[in-house]
């Protein structure tokens, strides 16, 4: 046993420590490797393949909800892609771009080369850029000479488009009639890079950029999150051909609302989205039987925690680890959030370890409250989505709400034997007593 009543609360601190939620590279001891995998294969390998196979570059989606491991997923595909010579750039767009404010083409691709021409500058030093300067001080000349942005403070660009709304706001304004210039501007740079590149690199080695955390697009309430919603849309539904650059594979990282809001979006793309789904914690629903726990998923998710933490028994039990990963649906962020709530709780020297059953309860309790109220109308539809796993999707007009319903987790995706839906675990008890409305006829 490692935890004594003298190391208590060090050793506990070190265990939340080590659930701390982070992007984990391949080589990661804590990184478990086969959570995504599928009967039909492994999405991220599938993904590699294509962009090994397709020549002269590529645009590629990939999405999943939050809490799925997407960025840890995307380091995974970087390491495997190096690993086949190509030259890859990955870059946190959350560092570029306000999740919470609409987005247009102007603004996204200024972002975009911003932040490509930062990895560049890092990985390679900034001589190796075209006219060896950053592609901000350039984009700083355009928006004067092309754009006529005189007005606007171009000091600090990066910043004030992520920062400052009333700055993006009018960079939107003015580059909406320069659409055109702007994306001829931007391959321009592409071009430039990937000829100076090619001076320190084999110039047959493909050159990789994956856009990562686009996928954080959402607003900040119900309006605020329908017009970011429709700005996202706009941006990878309208504008696929603005978002290719030859000479380049592509990668953007997506939301997961956005295959919900647009049918068949990768047609307009190199290939079909790549989607993560949640671990599989349960087994795929039949006409007779759902939410069976699977034995594989939750051993998986018992892993996790074993390869962060050994000695995760001197807390919980087996059988308390994996209701705290069937209760989190399978989602990694959830299952973490509970068991750190957990630890918190155990400090207290009076408590047995391992917990008693009442922590859990406190626990869920706290985390189900935080998916509270909802609407009377939501519950009919989630009551809907939980006896038929399907997307119960009757209007179009609906499609932003089931947007809503997949970006705060309220419903939870899997894809093991098909892609089925089901309500967040913590709300199966809430929407199983609902009773639904009974309309009148006028």
């Amino acid at each position: 046993m490692t935890i004594t009543t003298e190391n208590r609360v060090k050793e506990l601190g070190k265990f939340y420590n080590a659930l701390k939620d982070r992007p984990l590279e391949p080589e990661d001891p804590a990184y478990v490797p086969e959570v995504h995998e599928e009967m039909s294969g492994d999405p991220i390998a599938d993904l590699a393949a294509q962009i090994q196979w397709n020549e002269g570059g590529g645009t590629y989606l990939f999405t999943g909800q939050r809490g799925t491991g997407k960025s840890t997923e995307l380091r995974r595909l970087r390491r495997d892609l190096k690993n086949e010579k190509c030259v890859v750039f990955l870059l946190d767009m959350g560092e570029y771009i306000n999740e919470t404010e609409p987005v247009e083409i102007g603004d996204f691709l200024i972002s975009l080369m911003g932040a490509l021409s930062d990895a560049v500058a890092n990985e390679f030093g900034q001589n190796l850029l075209p006219a060896k300067e950053s592609y901000w001080d350039r984009i700083g000349r355009f928006l004067q000479t092309e754009v006529a942005v005189n007005t606007i403070d171009l000091k600090g660009i990066k910043f004030s488009l992520k920062e400052d709304r009333s700055f993006k706001q009018s960079i939107q304004t003015a580059a909406r009639g320069k659409v055109s210039a702007l994306v001829r501007d931007t391959r321009d740079f592409v071009k430039e890079l990937v000829t100076q590149l090619h001076t320190r690199v084999d110039n047959g080695q493909r050159l990789v950029v994956i856009a990562d955390s686009v996928e954080r697009l959402r607003g900040v309430n119900a309006e605020g999150a329908r017009a970011v919603f429709d700005s996202a849309i706009t941006l990878f539904s309208g504008n696929p051909d603005q978002l290719k650059f030859p000479g380049i594979h592509i990668i953007y990282s997506v939301p997961p609302y956005l295959s919900a809001l647009t049918a068949n979006l990768s047609a307009l793309y190199s290939s079909q989205m790549v989607s993560l789904a949640s671990a599989h914690v349960f087994e795929s629903p039949t006409d007779t039987t759902s939410r069976l726990p699977s034995e594989k998923g939750l051993t998986i998710m018992e892993k996790m925690v074993r390869q962060r933490y050994a000695d995760w028994q001197d807390v919980l039990s087996q059988g308390q680890l994996r209701r705290l990963a069937a209760s989190s649906g399978g989602d990694i962020r959830d299952f973490f959030r509970l068991l750190a709530a957990v630890l918190v709780k155990a400090r207290n020297p009076a408590m047995a370890l391992p917990v008693p059953d009442a922590v859990l309860d406190n626990v869920e309790n706290a985390m189900r409250r935080e998916m509270l109220p909802i609407p009377d109308e939501h519950k009919d539809w989630l009551k809907r989505i939980a006896a038929s796993h399907e997307a119960e999707l009757a209007d179009l007009a609906k499609l932003a709400t089931f947007a809503g319903f997949l970006d705060t987790r309220v419903v939870l995706n899997y894809r093991n034997g098909r892609d089925w839906y089901d309500v967040h675990p913590l709300l199966w008890a809430v929407i199983e007593t609902h009773e639904p409305r009974v309309i009148a006829a006028s």
